[in-house]
Protein backbone atom coordinates (compact mmCIF):
# COMPACT_ATOMS: atom_id res chain seq x y z
CA UNK A 1 0.00 0.00 0.00
CA UNK A 2 1.19 3.58 -0.60
CA UNK A 3 1.19 6.23 1.69
CA UNK A 4 1.31 9.92 1.44
CA UNK A 5 1.36 11.95 4.71
CA UNK A 6 0.09 15.38 5.14
CA UNK A 7 1.71 17.21 8.29
CA UNK A 8 4.98 16.38 8.87
CA UNK A 9 5.88 16.92 12.58
CA UNK A 10 6.23 14.89 15.52
CA UNK A 11 2.95 12.93 15.23
CA UNK A 12 3.73 12.66 11.50
CA UNK A 13 7.15 11.80 11.88
CA UNK A 14 5.46 9.05 14.38
CA UNK A 15 3.24 7.83 11.45
CA UNK A 16 5.97 7.31 9.54
CA UNK A 17 7.71 5.42 11.66
CA UNK A 18 5.05 3.01 11.96
CA UNK A 19 3.87 2.03 8.62
CA UNK A 20 3.21 -1.93 8.86
CA UNK A 21 3.48 -3.30 5.41
CA UNK A 22 3.34 0.01 3.74
CA UNK A 23 5.42 2.75 1.31
CA UNK A 24 5.51 5.77 2.22
CA UNK A 25 6.17 7.83 -1.51
CA UNK A 26 5.18 11.61 -1.01
CA UNK A 27 4.94 14.06 2.01
CA UNK A 28 3.80 17.61 2.66
CA UNK A 29 4.09 20.51 5.27
CA UNK A 30 3.24 23.98 5.42
CA UNK A 31 6.74 24.10 6.67
CA UNK A 32 9.04 22.72 3.84
CA UNK A 33 11.64 21.84 5.78
CA UNK A 34 9.68 19.59 8.47
CA UNK A 35 8.88 17.45 4.87
CA UNK A 36 12.55 17.19 3.73
CA UNK A 37 13.25 16.44 7.63
CA UNK A 38 10.83 13.05 7.44
CA UNK A 39 11.78 12.12 4.12
CA UNK A 40 15.33 12.14 4.95
CA UNK A 41 14.43 9.75 7.79
CA UNK A 42 12.52 7.63 5.75
CA UNK A 43 13.74 4.99 3.65
CA UNK A 44 13.40 5.13 0.09
CA UNK A 45 13.28 8.97 0.46
CA UNK A 46 9.85 10.14 -0.34
CA UNK A 47 8.65 12.73 -2.60
CA UNK A 48 8.29 16.30 -0.74
CA UNK A 49 5.33 18.03 -2.50
CA UNK A 50 4.74 21.09 -2.53
CA UNK A 51 1.15 21.16 -0.83
CA UNK A 52 -1.27 19.17 0.42
CA UNK A 53 -3.59 18.98 -2.92
CA UNK A 54 -0.49 17.56 -4.44
CA UNK A 55 -0.30 14.66 -2.19
CA UNK A 56 -4.38 13.90 -2.16
CA UNK A 57 -4.26 14.62 -5.63
CA UNK A 58 -1.40 12.02 -6.85
CA UNK A 59 -2.68 8.91 -8.53
CA UNK A 60 -0.37 6.40 -7.16
CA UNK A 61 -1.18 7.11 -3.56
CA UNK A 62 -3.36 4.22 -1.94
CA UNK A 63 -4.05 6.15 1.48
CA UNK A 64 -3.31 9.71 2.93
CA UNK A 65 -2.37 10.07 6.63
CA UNK A 66 -3.03 13.79 7.83
CA UNK A 67 -1.40 14.91 10.94
CA UNK A 68 -2.18 18.69 10.76
CA UNK A 69 -3.16 21.29 13.22
CA UNK A 70 -7.20 20.79 14.25
CA UNK A 71 -8.61 23.55 11.65
CA UNK A 72 -7.34 21.18 8.68
CA UNK A 73 -8.13 18.01 9.87
CA UNK A 74 -11.39 17.95 8.44
CA UNK A 75 -10.80 19.74 4.86
CA UNK A 76 -8.29 17.52 4.04
CA UNK A 77 -9.98 13.86 4.93
CA UNK A 78 -13.04 15.26 2.86
CA UNK A 79 -10.83 15.94 0.10
CA UNK A 80 -8.91 12.80 -0.13
CA UNK A 81 -12.35 10.79 0.41
CA UNK A 82 -13.24 12.46 -2.71
CA UNK A 83 -10.56 11.86 -4.38
CA UNK A 84 -10.94 8.11 -3.77
CA UNK A 85 -8.14 7.80 -1.10
CA UNK A 86 -8.57 5.97 2.20
CA UNK A 87 -7.73 8.00 5.56
CA UNK A 88 -6.19 7.72 8.32
CA UNK A 89 -6.54 11.07 10.08
CA UNK A 90 -5.14 12.13 13.48
CA UNK A 91 -7.35 12.42 16.30
CA UNK A 92 -9.83 14.63 17.04
CA UNK A 93 -10.52 14.45 13.13
CA UNK A 94 -12.14 18.23 13.62
CA UNK A 95 -12.47 21.31 15.46
CA UNK A 96 -15.99 21.21 15.95
CA UNK A 97 -18.50 17.67 15.40
CA UNK A 98 -20.40 20.02 12.32
CA UNK A 99 -17.27 19.85 10.19
CA UNK A 100 -17.37 15.98 9.78
CA UNK A 101 -20.76 16.05 9.19
CA UNK A 102 -19.63 16.38 5.06
CA UNK A 103 -16.81 14.33 5.51
CA UNK A 104 -19.38 11.10 6.64
CA UNK A 105 -21.77 12.35 3.49
CA UNK A 106 -18.80 11.76 1.51
CA UNK A 107 -17.73 8.41 3.03
CA UNK A 108 -21.47 7.24 2.32
CA UNK A 109 -20.73 8.07 -2.02
CA UNK A 110 -16.80 6.55 -1.71
CA UNK A 111 -15.81 3.46 -1.75
CA UNK A 112 -13.39 4.17 0.85
CA UNK A 113 -12.49 4.28 4.78
CA UNK A 114 -11.70 6.69 7.42
CA UNK A 115 -9.91 6.07 10.68
CA UNK A 116 -9.17 8.22 13.24
CA UNK A 117 -6.20 7.98 15.28
CA UNK A 118 -6.89 7.31 18.77
CA UNK A 119 -4.05 5.32 19.48
CA UNK A 120 -4.27 4.98 22.38
CA UNK A 121 -6.76 1.98 22.26
CA UNK A 122 -3.67 0.35 21.25
CA UNK A 123 -1.36 0.82 24.01
CA UNK A 124 -0.68 -3.03 25.52
CA UNK A 125 -1.97 -2.23 28.81
CA UNK A 126 -5.22 -1.04 27.46
CA UNK A 127 -5.54 -3.80 25.35
CA UNK A 128 -5.09 -5.78 27.75
CA UNK A 129 -8.01 -4.40 30.01
CA UNK A 130 -10.25 -3.80 27.65
CA UNK A 131 -9.83 -8.33 26.91
CA UNK A 132 -10.43 -8.37 30.49
CA UNK A 133 -13.33 -6.41 31.05
CA UNK A 134 -15.03 -7.91 28.11
CA UNK A 135 -14.19 -11.59 29.54
CA UNK A 136 -15.96 -10.63 32.70
CA UNK A 137 -13.02 -10.44 34.73
CA UNK A 138 -14.12 -7.72 36.92
CA UNK A 139 -17.39 -7.75 36.39
CA UNK A 140 -20.48 -5.83 35.37
CA UNK A 141 -19.00 -2.46 35.02
CA UNK A 142 -19.74 0.66 37.41
CA UNK A 143 -17.59 3.87 36.48
CA UNK A 144 -13.97 5.10 35.04
CA UNK A 145 -11.78 7.49 36.16
CA UNK A 146 -9.09 9.02 33.96
CA UNK A 147 -6.30 11.50 34.58
CA UNK A 148 -4.01 12.89 32.06
CA UNK A 149 -2.21 16.32 31.67
CA UNK A 150 1.63 17.53 30.69
CA UNK A 151 2.75 20.87 32.68
CA UNK A 152 3.17 22.65 29.23
CA UNK A 153 6.70 24.01 28.08
CA UNK A 154 8.10 27.68 27.75
CA UNK A 155 6.51 29.55 24.72
CA UNK A 156 3.35 26.85 25.12
CA UNK A 157 1.01 29.84 25.20
CA UNK A 158 2.30 30.74 21.54
CA UNK A 159 1.82 28.24 20.04
CA UNK A 160 -0.91 26.99 17.69
CA UNK A 161 -2.81 24.70 20.36
CA UNK A 162 -3.24 27.89 22.09
CA UNK A 163 -4.98 29.80 18.78
CA UNK A 164 -8.85 29.08 18.82
CA UNK A 165 -8.91 29.08 15.20
CA UNK A 166 -6.42 27.12 14.64
CA UNK A 167 -6.76 24.16 17.37
CA UNK A 168 -10.51 24.70 18.27
CA UNK A 169 -10.01 24.80 22.15
CA UNK A 170 -7.25 23.61 24.54
CA UNK A 171 -6.87 20.92 26.65
CA UNK A 172 -10.25 19.37 26.50
CA UNK A 173 -9.37 18.79 23.06
CA UNK A 174 -6.65 17.84 22.67
CA UNK A 175 -5.45 15.02 25.26
CA UNK A 176 -9.09 15.20 26.55
CA UNK A 177 -10.57 13.73 23.50
CA UNK A 178 -8.23 10.34 24.44
CA UNK A 179 -10.43 10.25 27.66
CA UNK A 180 -13.51 10.33 25.99
CA UNK A 181 -12.65 7.84 23.57
CA UNK A 182 -11.12 5.32 26.16
CA UNK A 183 -14.40 5.77 28.10
CA UNK A 184 -16.78 5.37 25.37
CA UNK A 185 -14.64 2.37 24.17
CA UNK A 186 -15.28 1.09 27.80
CA UNK A 187 -18.50 1.73 29.16
CA UNK A 188 -20.97 3.12 25.72
CA UNK A 189 -22.62 6.17 24.65
CA UNK A 190 -22.92 9.10 27.17
CA UNK A 191 -26.81 10.75 27.36
CA UNK A 192 -25.31 13.17 30.29
CA UNK A 193 -22.03 15.77 29.91
CA UNK A 194 -21.62 17.84 32.86
CA UNK A 195 -18.43 19.61 33.58
CA UNK A 196 -16.29 22.59 32.90
CA UNK A 197 -13.10 24.55 30.70
CA UNK A 198 -11.12 26.91 32.44
CA UNK A 199 -7.70 28.32 32.57
CA UNK A 200 -6.03 28.69 35.63
CA UNK A 201 -2.27 29.38 34.43
CA UNK A 202 -1.25 29.38 30.98
CA UNK A 203 -2.24 33.18 29.58
CA UNK A 204 -3.89 31.81 26.86
CA UNK A 205 -7.67 32.13 25.15
CA UNK A 206 -8.08 28.26 25.10
CA UNK A 207 -8.42 25.87 28.82
CA UNK A 208 -5.82 24.20 30.41
CA UNK A 209 -7.80 22.39 32.29
CA UNK A 210 -10.94 20.26 31.17
CA UNK A 211 -12.87 18.50 33.88
CA UNK A 212 -15.65 15.83 33.08
CA UNK A 213 -18.78 13.61 34.64
CA UNK A 214 -20.24 11.45 31.85
CA UNK A 215 -23.09 9.04 32.44
CA UNK A 216 -24.48 6.65 30.27
CA UNK A 217 -27.90 5.86 30.13
CA UNK A 218 -27.31 2.57 32.26
CA UNK A 219 -25.92 5.56 34.56
CA UNK A 220 -22.40 4.36 34.01
CA UNK A 221 -20.02 7.05 35.00
CA UNK A 222 -16.72 8.58 33.71
CA UNK A 223 -15.15 11.11 35.95
CA UNK A 224 -11.83 12.58 34.01
CA UNK A 225 -9.57 15.34 33.98
CA UNK A 226 -7.22 16.20 31.54
CA UNK A 227 -4.96 18.80 32.29
CA UNK A 228 -2.00 21.12 31.20
CA UNK A 229 -0.90 21.97 34.70
CA UNK A 230 -0.14 18.51 35.35
CA UNK A 231 3.85 19.71 35.86
CA UNK A 232 5.14 15.52 36.27
CA UNK A 233 3.60 14.10 33.14
CA UNK A 234 0.64 11.83 34.21
CA UNK A 235 -1.34 9.40 32.80
CA UNK A 236 -4.27 7.32 35.41
CA UNK A 237 -6.92 5.17 34.04
CA UNK A 238 -9.45 2.89 36.16
CA UNK A 239 -11.87 0.58 35.45
CA UNK A 240 -13.89 -0.79 38.12
CA UNK A 241 -16.45 -3.40 38.06
CA UNK A 242 -18.74 -5.24 40.43
CA UNK A 243 -15.79 -8.05 41.01
CA UNK A 244 -12.83 -5.95 40.87
CA UNK A 245 -10.39 -2.77 39.04
CA UNK A 246 -8.16 -2.37 36.34
CA UNK A 247 -5.64 0.15 36.84
CA UNK A 248 -3.49 1.57 34.30
CA UNK A 249 -0.86 3.96 34.53
CA UNK A 250 2.03 5.52 32.49
CA UNK A 251 2.31 5.43 28.66
CA UNK A 252 6.13 5.20 28.63
CA UNK A 253 8.65 8.24 27.96
CA UNK A 254 7.85 10.85 30.29
CA UNK A 255 4.89 9.47 31.24
CA UNK A 256 6.40 6.41 33.06
CA UNK A 257 6.84 2.92 32.14
CA UNK A 258 3.41 1.58 31.34
CA UNK A 259 1.71 -0.88 33.91
CA UNK A 260 -1.48 -2.80 34.40
CA UNK A 261 -2.82 -3.47 37.37
CA UNK A 262 -5.30 -6.19 38.24
CA UNK A 263 -7.15 -6.23 41.58
CA UNK A 264 -9.90 -9.27 41.82
CA UNK A 265 -11.94 -9.18 44.72
CA UNK A 266 -12.77 -12.69 46.49
CA UNK A 267 -16.12 -13.85 47.87
CA UNK A 268 -14.79 -12.21 51.33
CA UNK A 269 -14.18 -9.23 50.39
CA UNK A 270 -11.09 -7.86 52.18
CA UNK A 271 -7.38 -6.90 50.59
CA UNK A 272 -7.91 -8.39 46.26
CA UNK A 273 -5.87 -10.53 44.55
CA UNK A 274 -3.21 -8.49 42.29
CA UNK A 275 -2.06 -8.88 39.24
CA UNK A 276 0.41 -6.84 37.49
CA UNK A 277 1.84 -6.60 34.33
CA UNK A 278 4.63 -3.82 32.99
CA UNK A 279 5.38 -2.94 29.60
CA UNK A 280 8.82 -1.55 29.73
CA UNK A 281 9.07 -1.21 25.76
CA UNK A 282 8.93 1.17 23.13
CA UNK A 283 5.25 2.21 22.33
CA UNK A 284 3.79 0.30 20.03
CA UNK A 285 0.85 1.71 19.61
CA UNK A 286 1.13 3.48 16.76
CA UNK A 287 2.55 0.39 14.54
CA UNK A 288 -0.36 -1.49 16.18
CA UNK A 289 -3.43 0.93 15.12
CA UNK A 290 -1.84 0.82 11.40
CA UNK A 291 -2.01 -2.37 10.85
CA UNK A 292 -5.40 -2.80 12.01
CA UNK A 293 -6.56 -0.35 9.70
CA UNK A 294 -4.13 -2.09 6.44
CA UNK A 295 -6.46 -5.58 7.82
CA UNK A 296 -9.71 -3.26 7.31
CA UNK A 297 -9.27 -1.93 3.98
CA UNK A 298 -8.06 -5.53 2.39
CA UNK A 299 -11.24 -6.90 4.56
CA UNK A 300 -13.62 -4.03 3.34
CA UNK A 301 -13.91 -3.74 7.22
CA UNK A 302 -15.71 -0.54 9.15
CA UNK A 303 -12.59 0.55 11.18
CA UNK A 304 -13.31 0.34 15.09
CA UNK A 305 -12.36 3.91 16.03
CA UNK A 306 -14.18 6.10 13.06
CA UNK A 307 -15.35 9.33 12.10
CA UNK A 308 -18.49 8.31 14.49
CA UNK A 309 -16.27 7.89 17.62
CA UNK A 310 -14.61 10.92 16.81
CA UNK A 311 -17.94 13.03 16.10
CA UNK A 312 -19.22 11.62 19.48
CA UNK A 313 -16.43 12.49 21.51
CA UNK A 314 -16.69 16.14 19.75
CA UNK A 315 -20.11 17.00 20.92
CA UNK A 316 -18.85 15.69 24.81
CA UNK A 317 -16.62 18.73 24.41
CA UNK A 318 -18.70 21.21 22.51
CA UNK A 319 -21.40 20.42 25.32
CA UNK A 320 -18.56 21.26 27.95
CA UNK A 321 -17.40 24.23 26.22
CA UNK A 322 -21.22 25.49 26.01
CA UNK A 323 -21.83 25.26 29.71
CA UNK A 324 -18.71 27.10 30.31
CA UNK A 325 -19.70 29.84 27.84
CA UNK A 326 -16.93 29.27 25.29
Amino acid sequence: MRVGIIGCGLAGLKRARALVGARLVACADAAVERAEALARATPGQPEVLPQWRAVVERPDIDLVIVATPHHLLAEITLAAVSAGKHVLVEKPAARRARELDPVLEAVKRAPVLVRVGFNHRYHPALRRAKELSSEGAIGELMYVRGRYGHGGRIGYEKEWRAQPDLSGGGELLDQGVHLIDLSRWYLGDFDSVQGFARTYFWNMPVEDNGFMILQTAARQAAFLHASCTEWKNQFSYEIFGRLGKLEITGLGGSYGTERLAYYRMGPQMGPPETTIWEYPMADDSWGAEFAEFAEDIRLGRQPSAGLGDARSALRVVEQIYEASGR
